[in-house]
């Protein structure tokens, strides 16, 4: 089977070194395989993402050496290939689930969120406490006739341990019902959930791998179940560990010394590449490379698997 993988970042500004990471190693596990590469824009929350950001990301990728070979403003036979242009895909998905009857209304404002003593996952996160899932048919017609807006939409997920093997960080475990609850499809404002639209997407597409960071390793119990409930074939999953600074912090778009505007002042797209392999295991004296340069020689087995702490002088 030939494999099929993508980029799909959201363009809410410029990229910084851990979005350049997941770039770089979804392009080489897919290039080392002989596959396709996909560029794919999640650009859901329209208020955050500009098409010009969408524009600059691609020169970014292109000024790195990672090529795609559809998407973006190449096309491609799986077109609109971003988010906000795909919403009667999401529609249909959720008609499909709302058939099954594992769809229901949730109409807690997100002060009622913060405010229960809902029940926490080792990560932090909230597990959503189940406050509107047995509402009567009465009581939602109710709620809703005295709603100031219309109503979030949760799945209803089964009492089921769900399991599985990423490829790079080994197996996987969730009770479904205490570690992840019942998860939002659409919020009240009408938008389409992450979990729902990456699904409905790498499914149409014909993703058979998906590489991302480690933050969204536990995100992907949920999409396997909507893999199943909507007959799609899931891909296979490699997490890579997350970028953080000297000091121990996630990387985020706020860190602009280390987004790639800053980093172009100063390098030339190989040492950033070359450097970026360094942190990844794929480059071990971390001098200039270029992507293709490293595609021959790469294997997730060199990859660590705990998070990455950059060192003081490497940028």
């Amino acid at each position: 089977m030939n494999t099929v993988g993508r980029f799909a970042p959201s363009p809410s500004g410029r990229m910084h070194l851990g979005n350049l990471l997941c770039a770089l190693l979804a392009w080489l596990s897919v290039r080392h395989q002989g596959g396709r590469y996909i560029l794919r824009i999640e650009d859901l929350d329209t208020d955050r993402c500009k098409p010009a950001y969408a524009r600059q990301l691609e020169e970014d990728l292109r000024w790195l050496g990672l090529d795609w070979d559809e998407g973006g403003s190449l096309g491609g036979p799986h077109a609109p290939y971003d988010q906000s242009r795909r919403t009667a895909l999401y529609n249909a998905a959720l008609a499909e689930l709302e058939r099954q009857g594992v769809v229901y209304p949730c109409f807690c404002t997100r002060a009622q969120l913060h405010a229960a003593s809902a029940p926490h996952r080792e990560d932090g996160l909230t597990v959503y406490p189940g406050t509107c899932r047995n509402l009567t048919a009465e009581e939602i017609t109710a709620r809703t006739a005295a709603a100031k807006r219309p109503p979030a939409l949760r799945l209803r997920v089964p009492e089921e341990t769900l399991s599985f093997t990423d490829g790079h960080m080994g197996p996987v475990r969730e009770y479904l019902p205490t570690d992840c609850g019942d998860f939002l499809l659409r919020r009240s404002d009408g938008l389409y959930a992450y979990q729902l639209a990456v699904v409905v997407d790498d499914g149409a597409m014909g993703v058979t791998e998906v590489v991302r960071g480690a933050d969204l390793l536990s995100s992907t119990p949920r999409q396997l179940l909507l893999y199943r409930l909507l007959g799609l074939t899931p891909p296979v999953f490699y997490h890579f560990p997350l970028l953080l600074d000297s000091g121990g912090r996630r990387l985020s778009k706020r860190d602009g010394s280390l987004g790639l505007e800053a980093l172009q002042s100063r390098y030339a797209p190989e040492e950033i590449v070359g450097k970026l392999a360094y942190l990844a295991g794929l480059n071990p004296g971390g001098g200039p490379r270029t992507p293709r340069e490293l595609v021959e020689d790469f294997r997730w087995d060199r990859v660590p698997q705990e998070d990455i702490r950059l060192p003081e002088d490497l940028f």
